[in-house]
């Protein structure tokens, strides 16, 4: 039997922020995200995205938390992404199907999930290939 595989990489780096993004943070209060955030870029806009956003962590708990994706999407970079932050297990008040499908909704797609702390998880929502322009295609 081989042992347990062991993934130790960094959450900060498992969400994709790169030193220096433009991040903003809607609801979010996780004290360990917020300082491995702090420690990889000091562009963050807590509340309302600015222009040119590379990540949005949006905490959702209600269907009506997800309302705001379109509107969201307008300030991402075009390869950017929006991260569904929520509670999961028999906490959780949303699953991912309803991420989703408000996601597609919005005209976003989903594709990838992450652990976020041992009470919530991530999904992360983008802009899809075919409606980015094709120098941000990647």
């Amino acid at each position: 039997m081989s042992p347990e595989r062991v993934y130790d990489k960094p959450i900060i780096n498992k969400l994709g922020v790169a030193p220096g993004a433009r991040v903003a943070v809607l609801g979010v209060a996780d004290p360990d995200f917020r300082a491995a955030l702090e420690a990889h870029t000091q562009d963050i806009t807590d509340g309302a995205p600015l222009p040119g956003t590379d990540l949005i962590f949006l905490a959702a708990d209600s269907l009506a938390e997800l309302a705001s994706l379109g509107e969201l999407e307008r300030a991402l970079k075009p390869n950017g992404a929006i991260w569904v932050v929520s509670r999961k297990g028999k906490a959780a008040t949303i699953r991912d199907v309803d991420v989703i499908g408000a996601a597609k909704a919005a005209g976003l797609v989903d594709n990838k999930v992450v652990a976020f702390s041992p009470t919530h998880t991530a999904l992360r929502l983008v802009i899809p290939r075919a409606r980015r322009p094709a120098t941000a295609r990647r």
